[in-house]
């Protein structure tokens, strides 16, 4: 008999775009997890807008398990006797200027489905909700509520948007979310790589990089994030994983196609119908980059929530079967006009490895959970892509290649 664990419980902290909208898909059909709360912020669309679109993700869902009651057990975290509180977080950065990409998410963060599917639209919401508790009261004051009121070292905080929010839970009660955080886990920043947004910078870290160096390198507000508790996902390692549009068209909808051929709902289901009508719109943005495939960023942070949870006060750090990863020590880069959100490492010459630069030298293999190590703690090996898109067709979409 397979071991049978105590869900792990999760905060979710985004910003409510593309993939996103999968993650959260991915979390509410997991039975690893319990979503306490889902706090909304700025980045893929504004923050008002991401607020908005958890009501249209979860009024597909309902209408979906509506028409097929007997697929309610395959969303556990879809269940009106434990509503996730719902609250919206930051509207921009903690410095400087509000950056977006409706360019690949639309100017709804959905690839613009409210005009190209008014079907899939809300009303503005009211004040209850049948899968949701809504609440008046920030992010920030939802999440210490949270920490206060669960056993210390049981809440993962997980964040696939900008870091604002949580720079913001810090600057609140930094000693609280040390005493009492259990894990969290952010992809966001690109080491080796070049960026996804600048030729340097990844997009969640280009949102807020002040955010970035308060929470994980130095701040004189409090003494930043406990990193023996901390999982970070670049770039490097988030970009190995990805749904080939041939595989969504083969398991899940084969008239996928794209904004010229907007989907259609019939004969669909209210999920493949809502997923779909986004992903026309991201299948045409990839193609022009040459690529027929769906990244899948914020889905592998939540897949490490899964497979990672918290562990014992006291105890050294832990990863799951199949899951690798190493300190890396780095700066980042706030202000540059070209480099605003860059990750900055040492390249110069070291003195570990002959030959080699002090960032290869960081690179070499050594204990894991040697906690002298200095560094943020970074993910460099999962799984792999295979086995994500297999779990994510299965739990999302009943569906296999």
């Amino acid at each position: 008999m397979p071991e049978i664990r105590t869900p792990t419980q999760v905060i979710i902290d985004t910003d409510l775009g593309i993939d996103d909208s999968v993650a959260i898909l991915l979390a509410l059909a997991s039975p690893e997890l319990e979503i306490l709360a889902i706090n909304t912020s700025y980045g893929c669309t504004d923050v008002e807008a991401s607020y908005l679109n958890i009501f249209k993700l979860y009024q597909c869902l309902e209408q979906h398990l509506t028409n097929h009651p007997a697929e309610r057990n395959r969303f556990p975290n879809f269940n009106p006797n434990k509503k996730p509180i719902l609250a919206r977080g930051s509207a921009g950065p903690l410095e400087g200027e509000v950056q977006g990409a409706q360019y690949f998410h639309g100017r709804d963060g959905l690839g613009d489905i409210t005009n190209r599917h008014p079907e899939l639209s809300v009303a503005s919401p009211s004040d209850s909700h049948t899968y949701l508790e809504l609440s008046n009261k920030s992010a920030t004051e939802v999440s210490l509520d949270i920490l206060k009121s669960m056993p210390p070292r049981s809440v993962t905080y997980v964040v696939i948007g900008p870091l604002t929010n949580l720079a913001q839970l810090m600057r609140a009660d930094s000693q609280l979310v040390t005493d009492r955080i259990g894990r969290i886990i952010s992809m966001g920043g690109a080491l080796d790589i070049p960026g996804n947004t600048s030729p340097v910078a990844e997009f969640n870290f280009f949102l807020d990089p002040f955010a970035v160096k308060e929470l994980l390198i130095s701040t004189d507000l409090h003494g930043g994030l406990p990193l023996d508790r901390f999982l970070w996902l670049p770039l490097d390692v988030t970009l190995q994983h990805e749904l080939p549009f041939s595989a969504y068209k083969s398991a899940v909808d084969p008239t996928l196609d794209g904004p010229a051929l907007p989907s259609s709902p019939d004969g669909k289901t209210a999920l493949v119908h809502f997923t779909s009508s986004f992903l026309e719109r991201t299948r045409e943005i990839m193609l022009q980059f040459g690529k027929d495939a769906m990244e899948l960023h914020d889905i592998v942070a939540v897949w490490c929530a899964i497979e990672n949870p918290p562990f014992a006060d006291n105890q050294p750090m832990t990863l799951g079967a199949g899951w690798k990863g190493r300190p890396r020590v780095f700066d980042i880069e706030r202000v540059g006009e070209l480099t605003r959100g860059m990750v900055v490492v040492d390249r110069r010459d070291g003195e570990t490895i002959p030959g080699t630069n002090r960032s290869e030298a960081q690179r070499e293999p050594h204990d894991p959970f040697d906690n002298d190590q200095p560094g943020v703690f970074t993910v460099t090996t999962t799984p792999g892509s295979a086995a994500l898109v297999n779990l994510l067709l299965r739990r999302v979409w009943n569906r296999s290649l």
